[in-house]
């Protein structure tokens, strides 16, 4: 039997179900601190998308924008921990990449994550630029990336940044 894998965009119905992934994923990927998703889904959400896994929502991600539109902003990236290691992040994050890329104006493309996630990130195309110690909570330190596209080519960037 195949499984059926969707992704779709969030309904305010599907809040509780993604509420509880972020708690499975706590402590090991998010600080106790962190568990503001809930205004995100409320008050700052722009696009947020789950992904099903046999009718199941297993995961969900969402797109911002900032700099007038130029940029978008990959967001609040969370996975069923039953359902990692299976391809269905990468799939969920090249989705969203898909859809940034057939938006006019978007110029780069961006993360914020933290040290216990960038290698996946830096495994599909994003490269560290800035890290900033303890900056979501202590012992979760911010990882700035930036999606190695066409617009940012032509850039001088340092590719080999390593973090301290």
């Amino acid at each position: 039997m195949t499984s059926s894998i969707t992704i779709r965009e969030y309904q305010t119905k599907d809040k509780s179900e993604v509420i509880n992934l972020i708690r499975l994923n706590t402590p090991k990927y998010f600080a106790v601190e962190e568990e503001d998703l809930n205004q995100y889904l409320e008050t700052e959400r722009e696009l947020y998308y789950v992904l099903l896994y046999d009718q199941k929502i297993v995961g969900c991600g969402g797109i911002n924008f900032a700099d007038n539109n130029t940029v978008g902003k990959i967001s609040w990236d969370i996975l069923h921990p039953d359902y990692q290691g299976k391809s269905l992040g990468t799939k969920l994050l090249n989705y969203r990449i898909d859809k940034l890329n057939s938006i006019d104006g978007i110029q780069k493309i961006t993360v914020r994550t933290s040290q216990v996630a960038y290698r996946f990130y830096e495994k599909l195309g994003f490269e560290l630029f800035e890290v900033k110690k303890d900056y979501w909570a202590e012992g979760f330190d911010m990882y700035n990336m930036e999606y190695k596209t066409k617009y940012n080519q032509n850039e001088n960037r340092n590719p080999s940044y390593q973090p301290s």
